[in-house]
């Protein structure tokens, strides 16, 4: 076994968590890599977001969505959550681009449905077939990822089945945990899509640089970017959790160097609402494989 995919895989042992990893250096002559079940398929959880995005940036691209143009939500009927719009009690109103600034800032759900209802699954379908993402695919938005959830555990409300789904004395089996039914992708297609979006291949460069902005601004410190905690590094990234899946992918960004875009994906032996351990894991499963693509040894 390679020593740095054995580190890998120690650390998410000990985290009590299943995991699949792939890191790659962007925009270098042979680029070296590292993989850990890097082309297995694994639930994406709220990185589907991320695909979203670049589909409605390409809409932008076509212009057959204004960004600018005005979008009125009442928060009463969308989707809940515990950030962003999914969390306001009035009607507010924003534009194309803002509601996408918090729904990956902020990784808010009412944005993220909001933005899919008007983009549409098929037109996140074909941006994937045309980027040459084939093992991809969105089947919902987080709506829908909770009315499964409220139909597989015979729940009253998604409250209810997010409170069963957390409850470690039974085992659950949801269709949200299943690759094959639910949104899902592979670690090594993201960190692709991320090396499109660094490259300006993924949309127009005007839109891919709006799209690495939004990435750079999430607000979540704990996963990768902790695995990172000193100046002169730059970590842009989206996260996606639901029960006992906790996922990122992000670029790391030091001065002088060559980006590393690197994914993390895993399944933890309990579906507590928070798991710092595991959370720490993917931060030093980050740092093993980007410190090793970096130097060359760890």
């Amino acid at each position: 076994m390679n020593p740095v995919t054995g580190r890998i895989r120690e650390v998410l042992a000990d985290a009590g968590a299943e995991g699949w990893v792939h890191a790659v250096q962007l925009g270098a002559a042979n680029s070296r890599e590292i993989g850990v079940g890097a082309d297995e398929l694994v639930v994406t959880a709220s990185v589907y977001k991320l695909p979203l995005l670049v589909a409605l940036c390409r809409a932008f691209d076509a212009g057959s969505l204004d960004p600018r143009a005005a979008v009125r939500i009442d928060p009463a009927s969308g989707t809940r959550g515990p950030t962003g719009l999914s969390t306001f009690l009035d009607p507010v109103t924003l534009s194309w681009r803002d509601l996408a600034a918090s729904m990956i800032g902020v990784s808010d759900n009412t944005a993220a449905d909001v933005i899919l209802a008007e983009v549409g699954l098929d037109a996140v379908a074909a941006t994937l077939a045309d980027l040459g993402l084939s093992q991809t695919r969105v089947v919902g938005g987080t709506a829908d990822s909770h009315a499964s959830l409220v139909r597989d555990l015979g729940a009253a409300s998604a409250a209810e089945a997010f409170a069963l789904l957390a409850d470690n004395d039974e085992v659950r089996t949801v269709s949200a945990y299943a690759p094959a039914l639910a949104s899902a992708t592979t670690p090594r297609e993201m960190t692709r899509l991320l090396g499109l979006i660094w490259a300006d291949a993924a949309a127009s460069p005007a839109q891919c640089a709006f799209i690495r902005r939004l990435l750079g601004n999430q607000v979540w410190l704990h996963r990768i970017r902790a695995g990172f905690p000193f100046r002169g590094v730059r970590v842009a990234g989206k996260t996606g959790t639901i029960g006992a899946v906790r996922n990122e992918v992000s670029v790391v960004e030091f001065d002088g160097e060559a980006p590393v875009a690197v994914a993390v994906f895993t399944f933890a032996a309990r579906a507590d609402a928070a798991l710092p351990t595991v959370d720490a894991a993917i931060a030093e499963c980050a740092r093993i494989a980007v410190t090793d693509l970096r130097s060359g040894r760890l």
